[in-house]
């Protein structure tokens, strides 16, 4: 597809830029839209704090997310936004706004469903006035609070789809505790948005993390960081990639 040279007037610096294929799947081609839509988002902010949420669903609804993919990822949506309008409407009184973005792997590329929101410390009142939220709290709301309601509204949503999902997982699920993260973003909201940005135009995995490929043995190592172990980087293989994804390749 070729390329071209940029070439400054003043200091004479070259920079070379490959022309985009427009894959969603490439690393190189996805930036001008990521700015775009930080850009569509950043407007959209209102000038109050926000608070940045995250919603896990618990590993053993992993099978069925790549089974019903479409049914989880709606319920998954639809059941993060009524925990956050209930709990504003209780508490505050107020009717909140919301962007989530989806996010489905991990740093090792496993299932890791969750959706990542940012939401104003405040809403709108029924007379449509805006009425700001707690001040000073380093917490949306109580996320055990949160959690227990996320986990109900999941469910119910997902028993009206009528997925085949066994009692034994319901057992399971409703004996964990599930995660949601609520904590106020550090800075300018903008800077959420632009954390945000990074999940809504991304591969899975970009060519720096990529560190060796064995053709012989079919095998990609690359490097991840592990959270449990307080973001340490790991060297991580993967076996399958090379037969499964013949677009896998480095630019």
């Amino acid at each position: 597809m070729g390329g071209h040279i940029d070439a400054c007037t003043c200091c004479k610096k070259i920079h070379i830029s490959y022309n985009s294929c427009r894959n969603r799947h490439c690393p190189n081609c996805q930036g001008h839209k990521q700015e775009q839509w930080i850009q569509s988002r950043v407007d959209e902010l209102l000038n109050v704090p926000y608070f940045h949420v995250v919603f896990t669903l618990p590993s053993e609804f992993n099978r069925f997310c790549l089974l019903y993919g479409k049914q989880i990822y709606n319920a998954l949506f639809a059941s993060a936004w009524q925990t956050i309008k209930a709990f504003s409407g209780k508490e505050l009184g107020v009717t909140p706004g919301m962007i989530a973005v989806l996010h489905t792997w991990g740093q090792n590329l496993s299932l890791h469903p969750h959706l990542h929101c940012i939401v104003p410390n405040g809403g709108v009142t029924k007379a449509g006035f805006w009425k700001p939220g707690k001040q000073g709290e380093d917490f949306l709301f109580s996320v055990e609070a949160m959690s227990s309601m996320f986990r109900a509204k999941f469910i119910a949503e997902i028993r009206k789809q009528q997925l085949p999902v066994p009692q034994t997982t319901y057992d399971k699920v409703f004996k964990k505790h599930w995660v949601i993260y609520a904590k106020k973003p550090f800075g300018k909201p903008a800077y959420v948005v632009e954390y945000l940005g990074r999940y809504s135009h991304k591969i899975a995995i970009s060519n720096h993390r990529i560190l060796a490929i064995n053709k012989t043995k079919k095998q990609v190592t690359f490097s991840a960081k592990d959270y449990k172990k307080n973001g340490r980087k790991t060297r991580t293989k993967i076996q399958r990639w090379l037969n499964n994804f013949p677009i896998f390749t480095l630019f």
